[in-house]
């Protein structure tokens, strides 16, 4: 049984769920699909090429995929993926994708503050928080549980790990691996996210191996190809340690470098 204001513009081809509440105001348009239990409140627009799961909720002003702000774009269809059980704050934007990608994703469980923006083919992962005024260029990925605080400013193509917690205000211009606090500014490494890992139930002696291979890392005078070297001859290999190593060997940006003091 949804609830559809007779005040809001549903295109006729669009696509919605069962149990889907649509405030007055709103615009939902052509080539649109909307889960089951949505909520899409007053003045929200969710443009052509939206494909949204289930249980989520867009708050008023925010418009999710909008065309790119890429002027190589050339009107392709495209799509802006969200998963299920995602809040859309006031006046979050929402790229759909380009040629490169074809679609920008947000997955599932994630928190998207007011006025965060995430660009074209940008991939957010599950259970992502991003923080007010968040700004996410191009093909920005961000993996899972990664909290980026108010005001963080992401460039092009850069990489985020999982568990990740970035200071807010911060400029990001080189990939940030997993586990980590990254802040300060310029942004360097600011220590493994302990609140974060015990939060999701990483044992202390798991949180001991993760520790001790960033200390490897950013603290033991080796550059960063000879402390991969190490890691993999001395450490043993652990899902988390090859998550560590993985994400660096294959950081073509490279990753943010350590505390100078």
């Amino acid at each position: 049984m949804s609830n559809i204001s007779n005040q809001a513009f549903i295109h006729p081809e669009a696509k919605l769920g069962e149990n889907v509440i649509v405030e007055a105001f709103a615009f939902i348009d052509r080539n649109v699909e909307i889960g089951d239990g949505c909520h899409i409140m007053s003045g929200a627009n969710i443009r052509s090429g939206s494909r949204m799961g289930k249980n989520c909720r867009v708050f008023p002003g925010a418009v999710v995929a909008g065309i790119p702000q890429d002027l190589k774009f050339k009107g392709e269809e495209t799509l802006a993926i969200v998963g299920d059980n995602t809040t859309i704050r006031e006046c979050v934007t929402i790229n759909r994708g380009t040629a490169s990608k074809g679609h920008t994703t947000v997955g599932n469980n994630c928190l998207l503050m007011a006025y965060s923006h995430v660009a074209h083919d940008c991939e957010v992962n599950d259970f992502v928080i991003l923080g007010n005024a968040t700004q996410l260029a191009g093909e920005v990925e961000v993996d899972h549980h990664a909290i980026l605080s108010g005001g963080t400013l992401v460039h092009q193509f850069t990489r985020i790990g999982a568990h990740v917690m970035i200071q807010g205000g911060t400029r990001l211009g080189k990939d940030i691996p997993p586990y980590i606090i990254a802040g300060r500014e310029p942004v360097c490494y600011s220590g493994v996210n302990l609140i974060g890992l015990r939060r999701h139930a990483f044992s202390n002696e798991k949180i001991n191996e993760i520790q001790e291979i960033y200390r490897t890392i950013y603290q033991s005078g080796f550059n960063v190809s000879d402390a991969m070297n190490k890691i993999e001859k001395d450490f043993e290999e652990t899902p988390e340690m090859k998550i560590i190593v993985d994400f660096v060997k294959n950081s073509p940006r490279g990753i943010v470098r350590g505390y100078m003091g």
